[in-house]
C-alpha cells in the first residue's frame, strides 16, 4: 500500500517583490472598487442601492464599501489577494445617480440556481456597516445566463386558466374568518359556504398551522371534503389553499404528501418566514406532485415598507418568481395596506411578463429578461370590498387573483351571499358593465354596497 502523501500547500509569496497595488495597508475601498468608466457586462448580476452615507464618510467610498463587502475586499489590502484574479471577480461601482449607487457583480460570484447565495453576498453583510446611516436594495438584474438556472414556477396564469377552465376575468379567493379558533368542521363549513356562493378558491392565513384547536390532519381533511362537495354541486373547478407552512421543512413536505393524497392540487406557504432554501424544496416537490403554491409575503415590511433601508419587494418578487411559486401577494392600493399605484403597477408587470424593461416611474431601474420562465399570479387582498372592484380591475386586469376576507365574511347576510356579490360584481365589471347595473339582479350585490360605501381608502396614485 503507498503512503498518503500530503498536498503540496502554496506559499506566502515574497513581500519584497510585491507591486505597490498589492502593499499592506488600509486604502480606501474607492481606489479598488469605483469604476465611473466601467461597461456592465450582459453577464453582470447588477444592483441599484440607496446609500445613505454616516459622515465623514462621502457617497462614493460608501458606495464602494458595499461593492467591496459584497464581493472581494476588506477592511485592509491583504497578501492573498496576489492568489486570485481580483479585476475578474471584483464588485464595481459604475455609476451614481443622486443617493443611488449602481453596482456591477460578476456571475461567477454566485452559485446557479440559489437565491440563498444571492441575499447571502448581497445583503448579507452591508447593511451593519458603520459607514452608512441606512442602505436599501432598491433592485437587482438577474442576467439571463444566470435566471435560466432557475426552474421558475411551475403552473403559471395560463396553465391555471386551463386547470379550471375560468378565463376573461379576475380569479376569486377569500381568507377564512377569523383566522385562528375555528375548528376543522366549523372551518370547512365555511369554505363551503364561500366555494358554493361562487368563489374559486379559499385559502388558510398565514399564521394558521397546526395549532392546539385546529390540528392540521384534520383541518386539511374536513377543508377538501368542503372543496369536493363545492366542486359535485355546482359543476366548477373549486379549490383550497392549505397552508403547509411547518417548523421544519421536512414536516412541510410531509403536509403536502398528506393533502395531495386526499385529492388537493393547490397549497399555501409563507415563503418568507420559512426563507428561500426552504421554498426551493417546496416548490420542487410541487413539481413532483403536480401542485400549485400559492405564496404568503408575511414578513415582507419588516424589511420592505421603509424608503431608506432594506430591499424593495420588486426585488423579493423576482426571487420568487426565479425559485418558482406560483402565486405572490402585491398589495392592493385601494385596501388597507400600504402601497403606491405606480410601484405597484410594476410588481405585477415582474410577475406576468416575459420582459419587463426599465421603468423610471414605476422604480424598476434594470431591463430584466426572465428568459422564458413562467409567470406568477398576482394577488390582491388586504382589506377590499365589491366596491373596490373597478379600481382593481384597473390596476390588474383580468389575469389576477382577488382576495376578500372580512369583503366576503362581513357581509349582513352571511359568507356566502358575500361571495356570491364578489362573483356578481367580478363578472360585471370585467365584462364592461358597473355595479349599479349589476347591483338591479342581485340583492347581494346591493346589500355589500350599501354596507360598505364609506368604507374607502386613498388610493396613492
Amino acid at each position: 500500500m503507498s503512503e498518503m502523501v500530503a498536498p503540496k500547500l502554496m506559499t506566502q509569496p515574497p513581500t519584497a517583490v510585491l507591486s505597490d497595488k498589492y502593499l499592506a495597508g488600509v486604502r480606501t475601498y474607492a481606489s479598488g472598487y469605483y469604476d465611473p468608466d466601467y461597461v456592465p457586462k450582459d453577464t453582470d448580476l447588477l444592483c441599484a442601492f440607496r446609500i445613505t452615507p454616516k459622515a465623514p464618510t462621502d457617497m462614493i467610498e460608501a458606495a464602494a464599501a458595499v461593492a467591496a463587502e459584497s464581493s472581494t475586499g476588506t477592511w485592509t489590502e491583504v497578501w492573498s489577494n496576489q492568489l486570485t484574479d481580483l479585476e475578474f471577480f471584483k464588485a464595481r461601482v459604475y455609476d451614481i445617480q443622486g443617493d443611488i449607487a449602481y453596482i456591477a457583480y460578476p456571475m461567477d460570484l454566485f452559485e446557479e440556481n440559489s437565491i440563498v447565495n444571492i441575499m447571502s453576498s448581497i445583503v448579507g453583510n452591508v447593511f451593519g456597516m458603520k459607514a452608512l446611516s441606512a442602505l436599501r436594495l432598491e433592485d437587482m438584474r438577474i442576467p439571463t445566463a444566470l435566471v435560466k438556472t432557475y426552474p421558475g414556477p411551475h403552473v403559471g396564469i395560463y396553465d391555471e386558466r386551463v386547470w379550471s377552465n375560468k378565463w376573461e376575468r379576475p380569479l376569486l379567493g377569500g381568507t377564512v374568518k377569523p383566522k385562528l379558533g375555528l375548528s376543522p368542521k366549523a372551518y370547512s363549513t365555511i369554505i363551503y359556504e364561500c366555494l358554493m356562493g361562487g368563489l374559486d378558491t379559499t385559502k388558510d392565513d398565514e399564521n394558521m398551522n397546526s395549532q392546539p384547536f385546529s390540528r392540521w390532519q384534520d383541518r386539511f381533511r374536513y377543508a377538501q371534503d368542503a372543496v369536493n362537495r363545492a366542486m359535485a354541486e355546482t359543476g366548477e373547478y373549486k379549490g383550497h389553499w392549505h397552508n403547509v407552512t411547518a417548523g421544519s421543512t421536512m414536516e412541510s413536505l410531509k403536509r403536502m404528501d398528506y393533502v395531495k393524497e386526499r385529492g388537493a392540487d393547490m397549497c399555501m406557504f409563507d415563503f418568507i418566514t420559512a426563507g428561500f432554501a426552504a421554498s426551493a424544496d417546496v416548490f420542487a416537490h410541487a413539481r413532483e406532485l403536480d401542485m400549485i403554491v400559492h405564496c404568503h409575503r408575511a414578513m415582507h415590511a419588516v424589511f420592505t415598507r421603509q424608503h431608506e433601508h432594506g430591499i424593495h419587494m420588486r426585488v423579493v418578487a423576482k426571487w420568487l418568481r426565479l425559485t418558482g411559486g406560483d402565486h405572490m401577494h402585491t398589495g392592493t392600493v385601494v385596501g388597507k395596506l400600504e402601497g403606491s399605484w405606480s410601484e405597484t403597477e410594476g410588481l405585477i408587470d415582474l410577475l406576468r411578463e416575459r420582459y419587463v424593461p426599465a421603468n423610471p416611474a414605476q422604480g424598476i431601474y434594470f431591463d430584466q429578461d426572465f428568459a422564458g420562465l413562467k409567470n406568477v399570479w398576482p394577488v390582491a387582498s388586504g382589506g377590499i370590498h365589491v366596491n373596490h372592484i373597478p379600481d382593481l380591475y384597473r390596476l390588474t386586469g383580468n389575469d389576477a387573483f382577488w382576495l376578500f376576507g372580512g369583503g366576503t365574511h362581513g357581509h349582513p347576510k352571511g359568507s356566502r351571499a358575500g361571495a356570491t356579490a364578489n362573483r356578481v360584481a367580478t363578472e360585471a365589471i370585467a365584462s364592461g358593465s358597473t355595479l349599479a347595473e349589476a347591483a338591479r339582479n342581485s340583492p347581494e350585490l346591493r346589500d355589500a354596497m350599501a354596507l360598505w360605501a364609506d368604507i374607502k381608502f386613498d388610493v396613492q396614485e
